[in-house]
């Protein structure tokens, strides 16, 4: 079945009510980023209710995001407490997203703090077998300073891949189990996403629409059935620049691949 690499159901849903109905409808296979307790126990209820209905599973992801530090530094703390409860209580299926954002001042104000999660979170997916999901934002050269501790991770997935193609390559040279998930950006021109999109094995391809964020030009938000047209987006850049693999329906089936590799340590 059709697998969104990430997400945000809950977030999603204040946008599009029917937004569950529409996933169950396309049959599609999502992870569920969430941050807080609130959206933990949302998504924790359709993943249930998944299981119990033979639907499209959900994978639970946990993490103390980048942002967070700036945008509200007093819920941290109760992030980090939930995220050590959910992984003790074997809930996940990854930790994340994590990571750094240094896009712009502001940002670049809680690197200190930033740092400090993410080696944190980091030792905390190693200590239960777990993968992580990296947000990462003008911040690559710090993720290579830490390849001792991603090599030992199961897989690390990184959200919306906006490093280079050659970064991607150095990663995987180097004993990390990478995979790199793309979504709206190789279609808004983003260069380097989309020359990665269009050169990297399939092997370590995922796709993505980060619903509701990250909207396709025109539309005010991103949904489940934007993953089509992503998808659509990547065989064209494969076929023109001649990988293998370019077709809409290879591309699909690597991505489900690869989803079930990481997210529930099974192959469809």
């Amino acid at each position: 079945m059709p697998s969104d690499a990430h997400c945000h159901p809950f977030d999603l849903a204040h946008k599009k009510a029917d937004a569950e109905t529409a996933r169950l409808a396309l049959n599609l296979s999502v992870a569920a980023s969430s941050w807080n307790e609130e959206e933990f126990i949302y998504h924790e209820a359709l993943a249930k209710q998944a299981a119990k209905s033979g639907g499209p599973p959900i994978a639970l992801c946990f993490g103390v995001h980048p942002q967070l530090p700036l945008s509200e530094p007093e819920a941290v703390q109760s992030s980090l407490q939930a995220l050590y409860r959910f992984a003790a209580g074997e809930k996940l299926a990854a930790v994340g997203e994590i990571g750094f954002d240094l896009f712009d001042e502001a940002y670049k104000t809680t690197e200190t703090v930033q740092e400090r999660l993410f080696k944190e979170q980091i030792g905390l997916a190693r200590q239960y077998n777990l993968p992580v999901v990296l947000h990462v934002r003008k911040a690559m050269d710090k993720i290579f300073t830490y390849l001792r501790e991603l090599k030992a991770l199961p897989a690390v997935v990184f959200h919306s891949y906006s490093g280079t193609y050659e970064e991607a390559l150095a990663l995987c040279k180097r004993g990390v189990k990478a995979y790199f998930s793309f979504g709206s950006p190789i279609m808004l021109n983003h260069r380097k996403a989309m020359r990665a999109c269009a050169l990297l094995p399939q092997e370590v391809l995922l796709f993505e629409t980060d619903a509701p964020y990250q909207c396709p030009r025109g539309k005010p938000f991103s949904e489940y059935g934007d993953l089509w047209e992503v998808v659509k987006w990547a065989a064209h850049l494969r076929r023109e620049a001649g990988t293998m693999a370019h077709t809409e329906q290879e591309l699909h089936a690597a991505n489900d691949e690869n989803f079930c590799r990481v997210y529930f340590h099974t192959s469809v």
